[in-house]
Parts: structure tokens; C-alpha cells; sequence
């Protein structure tokens, strides 16, 4: 029986299925192999005059189509200057071709890894669009988990457009790395581990807040 965060359960117009943060379905876009990856992030992690951080992360792509939470959390802990491996976050997360399950999965092990037990806590946002207190809510907790040196790992599920007007689309699940902000949190910066030629970009808190509902966040 699941007693995790509430999960999407759409299907594409084409009908290819993804649940749990698994791409279910043509698949090339997930796939990439770690070795040919490019930083998501070459910024130096230090304030700057407009209300803006960025966090250097050494970027990996996920490996196959069912590792974006393993992935993404990877990616967030390499702000910290750790290197784990996937496989091994992905036995403690339960991973599956299912994908991983929910946040509530992901935040222990960013604990873990992180060293410290309280280091993370999972926040959910239950209804189908964010309202404007969960956002708020969500761009203070960006600031101040990427202000303590460290990421949020997201679990999205939807359709968003960043801020360069791409289009991300996961309609059943994901999980993202959000490794910086500007403008004191309005933009946020992704790492998103799906695909290297993708591998960063900007989405503004709102629709971040929005990709996230019914779903969750780990956040300091």
C-alpha cells in the first residue's frame, strides 16, 4: 500500500505511459552516457549583487530511462563536492524500471549523504496547480537551501517552458536538481539529468511551483 505523495497518472496524446519518474516509451532523450556530459553549471558558487547564487555542479546524465531520481540526486550532492554512485543511491531509493517512488525516498538519502539528519525535509505541494502561497513558500525554500551551499531535488511530473521559451515535457514523473537562482528567487536554474543537451536552464519559480503540484521537493 503507498503512503508516499500523491503521483500524476497521465498518458501522453501519443498513449506512452511514464510513472514514478520512468520514461515509459521511446526513451532517447534519457539515454546518455555519464563520460559525455557537460557541466550543467560552470559558475562559481558565490553571491552576487542582484540577488543571485549559482552552484557549480558536476553534471551527469542519467544513465538509462528509469534513473532520473538517483540521477538528480547525484547531481545535487555533487554541489557539495561528493561523487556517489548512482546504482548505490538507486538500491537505497527502492529504484526500479517503475522509476523511484516519491521525494519521500530521495530526502533520506540526500541525509545520508549529506551527513547530517536533519539536512533535508520533504515538502509537498497536494493540488493540481500551485497557489501563491506554496510558491512563495518554494522560492524561500530555494534561497535558502542553495544559500547553505546545497540543492533541491524536485519530483515534476507535466509540461513547463523555460525561460529561453524550450519546452521540458515529463507527463508522468521526473525528478530535477534546481541548482541556482536570480532575481532573489524568482528564476531558478535547473540540472536536468534526462539530457546532456539539455542539461541546464531556467524556469521561473512559478511554473517550477506548478511542475511540482501533486508531487514534492527535498529542501534544507
Amino acid at each position: 500500500m503507498r503512503t508516499d505523495l500523491i503521483r500524476k497518472t497521465a498518458l501522453t496524446a501519443a498513449g506512452l505511459a511514464f510513472t514514478g519518474g520512468a520514461i515509459v516509451g521511446p526513451i532517447t532523450a534519457a539515454f546518455a552516457a555519464p563520460n559525455t556530459s557537460k557541466p550543467a553549471s560552470q559558475t562559481q558558487s558565490d553571491r552576487k549583487p542582484s540577488g543571485e547564487r549559482q552552484l557549480g555542479v558536476r553534471y551527469e546524465a542519467q544513465p538509462n530511462f528509469y534513473y532520473c531520481g538517483p540521477a538528480a540526486t547525484r547531481n545535487a550532492l555533487s554541489v557539495q563536492g561528493k561523487d556517489i554512485s548512482v546504482d548505490a543511491m538507486a538500491k537505497e531509493m527502492g529504484t526500479t524500471e517503475a522509476g523511484t517512488n516519491s521525494i519521500n525516498d530521495i530526502t533520506p538519502v540526500l541525509n545520508k549523504e549529506t551527513g547530517k539528519n536533519d539536512a533535508y525535509r520533504s515538502v509537498e505541494i497536494s493540488t493540481p496547480a500551485a497557489d501563491a502561497k506554496q510558491t512563495d513558500k518554494l522560492r524561500a525554500d530555494i534561497v535558502r537551501t542553495v544559500d547553505d551551499g546545497r540543492a533541491v531535488v524536485a519530483n515534476i511530473a507535466g509540461t513547463t517552458t523555460d525561460t529561453d521559451g524550450g519546452i521540458h515535457s515529463f507527463e508522468g514523473g521526473h525528478y530535477i536538481s534546481v541548482v541556482g537562482y536570480r532575481d532573489n528567487g524568482t528564476t531558478v536554474t535547473i540540472a536536468d539529468s534526462a539530457n546532456p543537451n539539455t542539461a541546464s536552464y531556467e524556469v521561473t519559480v512559478e511554473h517550477l511551483a506548478d511542475w511540482i503540484a501533486t508531487r514534492g521537493y527535498a529542501t534544507s
